[in-house]
């Protein structure tokens, strides 16, 4: 393992001292990890708060076998230490990295295949914003869910990071977003980033409007973080062919629906996971996100959106603005 002499042996990090509300999030000082074979240190700037994160807080999302016990599933930050077998990172790198947990710390330790170099011009808090929002859209929206230019995307939740996310990088390809949100406010947001329509889901039916606004085709791929009542209304605003992609059941993991719809219109409902995956998908989606999405982000023909930013001992105030519900894109924690 390479490394320089200021690397010291304990850190601060912020645990889940038992299951339960924002205040169970408490510091803790904890042994800085020792980077392994193909992994790297990152001296951590900002975190990332997600929603895994409030799940995992509550005792409801354990951590993959191996993985660190701390929340945290994205930092941005400069490399620290190099474990063996790491030929593309030198130590003092500015990096941003999806990490399977452990990131709400001052140091964590990261596959290299899921490290990526800040975009340019983007502060560490702005990076820090990126790979959980983009590695998931990336992988759900335009992998699994095969959206192509000139097809039209239903993005529930439009107002969140992930949401924030998949309007922009959809517009950039080419396709046409609607989008649900919950006030005047949220919707207003994901039209400025680009969506052809935003609907506010508690004034008006999702189904009706995505019928209105396509002509009465639907739309051709939707993302869906809600689950629950939205499976059987997603199958009616669904074109025939149409993809439904599930990352997230927040309004419950059973739901009635009508098989029938699907074979009607040759409906594919698929659905992922990210954090349990093994390090050689996530390196290959990051190559992919290099390649393709960098570039955009270099330019800021996309960007995350901010919401905003607690210092890492205030984590718990993080998760109570998450769990508000009032925030728009993403909450990131400053580690300094």
């Amino acid at each position: 393992m390479a490394n320089n002499h200021k690397i010291p042996a304990k850190m601060t990090a912020i645990a889940i001292s038992q299951p339960g509300g924002p205040r169970v999030l408490k510091p803790e000082t904890r042994d800085v990890p020792v980077p392994g074979p193909g992994e790297v240190l990152i001296r951590v700037h900002a975190a990332g708060v997600n929603r895994p994160d409030v799940q995992q807080r509550k005792g409801a999302y354990p951590p993959p076998p191996g993985a660190s016990d701390l929340p945290g599933l994205e930092v941005a930050g400069e490399i620290a230490a190099l474990g063996d077998e790491i030929s593309r990172w030198r130590i003092g790198d500015r990096v941003c990295a999806l990490t399977p947990g452990g990131g709400y710390a001052e140091y964590v330790k990261v596959h290299a295949g899921s490290v990526l170099p800040i975009p340019a011009g983007f502060t560490y808090s702005e990076a820090a914003a990126v790979p959980e929002n983009y590695f998931t859209v990336w992988h759900n929206v335009f992998e699994r869910g095969g959206l192509k230019k000139g097809e039209t995307l239903l993005v529930h939740g439009g107002s969140s990071g992930i949401g924030t996310t998949a309007i922009q990088l959809a517009s950039a390809f080419g396709a046409t977003v609607i989008t649900t949100a919950g006030s005047k406010e949220k919707c207003d947001a994901c039209l400025r980033l680009g969506a052809h329509r935003a609907i506010n889901y508690r004034e008006e039916d999702f189904v009706a409007a995505v019928k209105d606004a396509t002509d009465k085709k639907g739309v051709d791929v939707i993302l869906d973080m809600v689950g629950g009542d939205y499976v059987a209304r997603n199958y009616e605003a669904a074109a025939v062919e149409g993809r439904i992609v599930q990352i997230a059941v927040q309004a419950g993991a059973v739901a009635s629906t009508n098989f029938a719809t699907l074979m009607v219109k040759r409906l594919t409902h698929t659905g992922s996971t990210l954090r349990p995956r093994t390090v050689e998908f996530k390196a290959a989606i990051a190559a992919a996100l290099e390649a393709q999405v960098w570039p955009m982000l270099g330019t800021r023909k996309v960007a995350p959106v901010m919401d905003m930013i607690f210092p890492l001992s205030e984590a718990w105030r993080a998760h109570e603005r998450m769990e508000e519900g009032e925030h728009i894109g993403k909450i990131v924690l400053d580690v300094g």
